[in-house]
């Protein structure tokens, strides 16, 4: 019977080692590679083209969705996620299958046996079809949504909400909840891409702003403004984002 060749994306080291012990001894199962990065993992699999593809949906700069909208045609993807309920349930209804970290070997048994049919089948039309819906429903902003952040080998859920600003850290998003703040593995371009421009506004290159959490502007000679947040932090609005005071209500 011939193997169907899997390749593994995570930007976890240990995350990639566990699916690695897992899937070796799958006599169905040949591993073609490992990626730890989004564009990696796309370069790869236009390369190498793989017909599965364990895809961690967290990554920094291009996350697992990215990576399934960029490639279009071409393996099976099983998602590997630390969402929440919600998320979850998208997955379900559109017929995607995932892997909830930490996932346990019952479980991935489970989800390679889909895989394995969807690969014989090869129905890849119906595959993109359903992968589309669910990124469409998953990135769609939603009253009360929450952001999975890894922490560790925990995962904690923080409501948008709550978020005063978010600020750019390399390759990572720093929000920002009163005296608290959490790292999350992606872009500030990426994570604003998510977010409801009602809600939340870019107001430079490094700062995301949540307009209920603004007490007072102050315009500055320049062409910027000052913006003070209700705990008293003090963020500037630059020149360049300027056009961005009507999405503040401000002409």
């Amino acid at each position: 019977m011939k193997k169907i060749r899997t390749l593994i994306v995570d930007d976890e080291a240990l995350a990639r080692d566990r699916l690695r012990q897992l899937l070796q001894n799958e006599p169905e199962v040949e591993l073609i590679g490992e990626c730890a990065d989004g564009h990696t993992a796309v370069a790869t699999i236009r390369q190498q083209t793989p017909d599965l593809v364990f895809l961690d949906v967290q990554m920094p700069e291009r996350d697992g969705f990215g990576v399934a909208e960029a490639i279009g045609a071409g393996p099976v993807i099983v998602f590997v996620t630390a969402h929440d309920k919600f998320a979850l349930r998208a997955f379900e209804i559109h017929a995607v299958d995932y892997l909830l970290k930490p996932f346990d070997r019952d479980r991935l048994q489970k989800a390679l046996r889909r895989a394995l049919e969807q690969v014989r089948q090869r129905d890849n039309r119906t595959l993109i079809e359903r992968q589309a819906a669910l990124i469409a429903d998953l990135r769609a902003p939603r009253p009360g949504e929450r952001l999975a952040v890894k922490s560790g080998s925990y995962v904690v859920w923080v409501e948008l909400d709550e978020v005063d600003w978010i600020g750019s850290a390399d390759n990572y998003a720093e929000l920002h909840v009163g005296v608290k703040s959490h790292l999350m593995r992606e872009t500030l371009a990426a994570l604003e891409a998510r977010l409801d421009p009602k809600k939340f506004v870019r107001i430079s290159r490094s700062v995301i702003v949540n307009a209920s959490r603004i007490k007072e502007l102050k315009r500055l000679f320049y062409g910027g403004c000052e913006i003070t947040l209700q705990s008293g932090m003090k963020l500037t609005l630059s020149r360049r984002y300027r056009d961005k005071l009507q999405q503040l209500g401000i002409g």
